[in-house]
């Protein structure tokens, strides 16, 4: 991200400020990305961001409290991509398969922040877990929500979503660690199987996937 013009350019406070958080965002995906959680420390979170550790300091008051900010926004990012792409469909595989697609389009487009979404922002302590969970929580209803009323004797249980959902986050989890985050689009296949199959069976989601 740019940085502002330096001396005097008419910009508010305001909008400084606003400026300073999202550099400081992106310096924190990309300093996790190179060095790891130990290594993204104050200083080298400002540096990347090209502020001061003062500045920083106006801005969060710990290094924690700039991961959790920067995760928050980046979880934001992400579902907010997901519902855009699920909207215009009614029927609940497309918006599924949708959901997904965009999922992965988003991660792999910012590796970066795959990175602090998934795998070493994990790291990050106790507090990033819980948003996590609540993060592959959000997605359940997503998945399971408008799925095939099956029979009684094929009926998956309420924690099928929550595995399925857990399942994918994992993989691509390891799979950033890896070093594939800018390639997770090529998944989307046996992912979008994955997902479909325990309402649908694998036969018909082969045909769902293969059809859209």
């Amino acid at each position: 991200m740019a940085q502002l013009p330096r001396g005097q350019h008419g910009l508010s406070r305001e909008y400084i400020a606003e400026h300073q958080r999202a550099r400081l965002f992106a310096a924190v995906a990309a300093v996790l990305d190179s060095k790891g959680y130990a290594g993204a420390t104050v200083s080298a979170v400002a540096g990347e961001a090209r502020i001061s550790k003062s500045d920083f300091y106006n801005q969060f008051e710990s290094k924690d409290d700039c991961f959790l900010a920067a995760y928050d926004a980046a979880v934001g990012r992400l579902r907010g991509e997901v519902l855009l792409a699920c909207a215009p469909h009614d029927g609940w595989a497309e918006g599924v398969c949708a959901g997904l697609a965009a999922a992965l389009a988003t991660l792999a487009a910012a590796p970066a922040e795959a990175n602090l979404l998934l795998a070493e922002g994990l790291c990050a302590g106790p507090e990033v877990c819980a948003r996590f969970r609540l993060l592959v929580e959000s997605f359940v209803s997503h998945l399971s929500d408008g799925a095939p009323d099956l029979a009684a004797a094929d009926r998956v249980t309420a924690a099928t979503g929550e595995a399925v959902v857990g399942a994918i986050a994992s993989l691509l989890g390891r799979r950033i660690l890896a070093g594939e985050g800018a390639q997770l689009t090529r998944f989307f296949p046996e992912l979008a199987e994955f997902a479909l199959s325990p309402y649908v069976g694998v036969a018909e989601a082969r045909r769902i996937i293969s059809a859209g």
